[in-house]
């Protein structure tokens, strides 16, 4: 394998995870009790729209056309975040808990991915390649810190106090 075909493999991967992400953050905002935690990822869904085009001009930077490959992990947190919402079937702050660290491993994930991404393209000398991924980067550091932030403040005090 030649490492332009592994950026290429993973630079799939991750437009694959943020293409199935814009289907599971409606159902997460829905599934949300929180306003604010609602909020966050109706938002968040907004910005992955953004994050997908970015990707695609990376793919039309690299002469090549935009195209996801499945995505296990992704498919993987998707599923254990449906699989909460199985067992936690009423909104309640508990369940809300449970969607912040879904929310938040599907960033974890997202950030490594990026980070990556960015490494390489600094090492191919793709400057505006790597202009396109730092920002999307930055928007999901954000995302993070704010899932980070509902549940330290809020989330996590009301969950413990339904206990």
């Amino acid at each position: 394998m030649q490492f332009s075909e592994l950026f290429m493999m993973t630079l799939k991967d991750i437009y694959y995870a943020e293409r199935q992400l814009l289907k599971a953050l409606p159902k997460m905002a829905r599934a949300a009790q929180n306003p604010k935690l609602k909020q966050a990822f109706t938002e968040h869904k907004e910005q992955t729209q953004g994050q997908v085009e970015r990707l695609q001009r990376v793919f039309e930077t690299l002469g090549k056309r935009a195209q996801g490959q499945t995505c296990e992990a992704i498919q993987g947190l998707i599923q254990e975040c449906e699989e909460l919402l199985e067992e936690a079937t009423q909104p309640s702050p508990v369940r809300d808990a449970g969607l912040i660290a879904c929310g938040q491993a599907v960033e974890h994930y997202e950030m490594a991915r990026y980070l990556t991404l960015i490494a390489w393209a600094e090492g191919m000398n793709q400057p505006d390649i790597v202009k396109l991924l730092r920002e999307t980067l930055t928007e999901e550091k954000a995302a993070d810190k704010l899932l980070e932030d509902l549940a330290s403040r809020s989330v996590i005090a009301e969950a413990q106090a339904a206990a």
